[in-house]
């Protein structure tokens, strides 16, 4: 079944160019936040940081798979995070030769001022919305986003080794 049919043909139109804006608007002023944080962290920088943060030390090729990249992207992203010393590099405790990744005092100290930034513009952006409709607008962007990631995985796989790859 063609899924552009599934639903209503208009609301999947206003809703791909809704996206669309969207990921413009974000992508021009990187959602950076207020004040002077604003714009003073990249997307893939944060994004890494917040990982480690999260998930706490960690090698290259574990941090490109949970993020769902490749080990080369993450190798160059994070070469000015170590240089501008947000994230050490570290022997690993069991394996000396194994090197880890991880969150500097430096990066948690700007991670945690970038973050306050972006929670404090996402209240400016929605201060006139009710607590439920941020509720229900994360979960759904929580959700699309998850969608998305999965149809990346999905399109990403090799092909089965019983069928032939075209």
């Amino acid at each position: 079944m063609d899924m552009t049919t599934v639903g209503d043909t208009g609301l999947l139109e206003s809703l791909q160019h809704e996206v669309a804006v969207f990921a413009r608007r974000a992508e021009q002023t990187r959602l950076g936040g207020v004040g002077q944080v604003r714009n003073s962290m990249d997307r893939a920088a944060y994004l890494l940081l917040n990982r480690l943060d999260k998930e706490g030390p960690m090698g290259v090729k574990a941090l490109a798979a949970s993020m769902g990249i490749d080990s080369s992207t993450v190798t160059r992203q994070v070469a000015p995070l170590v240089d501008t010393g947000l994230v050490k590099r570290t022997s690993h405790p069991e394996d000396g030769r194994a090197v880890v990744l991880q969150l500097s005092p430096r990066g948690q100290s700007r991670l945690d001022e970038v973050r306050t930034s972006r929670r404090q513009l996402m209240a400016e952006l929605t201060h006139d919305w009710a607590p439920e409709e941020r509720e229900v607008f994360c979960a759904l962007l929580t959700r699309f986003n998850g969608a998305l990631s999965a149809r990346q995985a999905t399109q990403s796989m090799p092909a089965p080794e019983s069928e032939p790859a075209s």
